[in-house]
């Protein structure tokens, strides 16, 4: 070959790393007790129909609870009034400030889709007591349907059963401390109001993405 025609080689350039993109965190609320102050409006229907106040518990399937105290559900349900549970004071400022987001929650569907539809608000989706197969409510439904995983969400709640649904699909967990009867566990994640949520999503998208 004559090498006056030989290629000549260019500058060795250095591959520069891509940037990694912070990861957006999906926010998946409970219902009761953390978008809405709904304690006095859960017990009413129980009270009209005999129930002590002291006897009344929280966090479970409406129908369990019936069942405990020895009512029908569809009795407890049609004294049930949709218009009675309001929000906690900033959650509707916050739910306007986000793009997207959805409900998990232990309440019968005839109540929640109602008070949905009252207030109009649009999670994408709302899950309720008959999608968990009887069961207590879990994210892998909504998972599933948004096909996302579990380190893709932030789910927000109010009681021991919303952190051990979290818990088990990995999912960070901020509690609704908004309300004072959450329950609160040294070291976790308390949000004092919902704006707080806000600077939360801020943080956990300025790290690394989970693999």
């Amino acid at each position: 070959m004559d090498e006056s025609n030989a290629p000549v080689a260019g500058p060795s350039v250095a591959r520069q790393p891509v940037a990694r993109q912070p990861v957006a965190r999906h926010v998946v609320f409970d219902l009761d007790g953390t978008l809405l102050d709904s304690d006095e409006a859960l017990v009413a229907p129980f009270l009209r129909l005999g129930v002590p106040r002291a006897s009344i518990t929280f966090g479970h399937v409406v129908g369990d609870e019936c069942a405990r105290l020895g009512l029908a559900l569809d009795d407890y349900l049609d004294r049930y009034d949709i218009g009675a549970a309001q929000p906690f004071p900033g959650v509707e400022l916050l739910l306007a400030r986000l793009p997207r987001w959805s409900v998990c929650s232990n309440k019968h569907p005839r109540s929640g889709r109602a008070e949905l539809a009252r207030l109009g608000w649009t999670p994408e989706p709302a899950l309720f007591a008959d999608a968990f197969d009887g069961g207590p409510k879990r994210l892998e439904p909504l998972l599933d349907q948004l096909g996302l995983r579990g380190a893709d969400v932030v789910f927000v709640g109010d009681t021991p059963h919303d952190r051990a649904v979290a818990a088990s699909v990995g999912a960070a967990f901020a509690l609704a401390g908004w309300n004072p009867r959450a329950d609160r566990l040294s070291g976790e994640v308390v949000l004092k109001n919902p704006n707080e949520l806000l600077s939360l999503l801020s943080d956990l998208g300025s790290g690394e993405p989970q693999e």
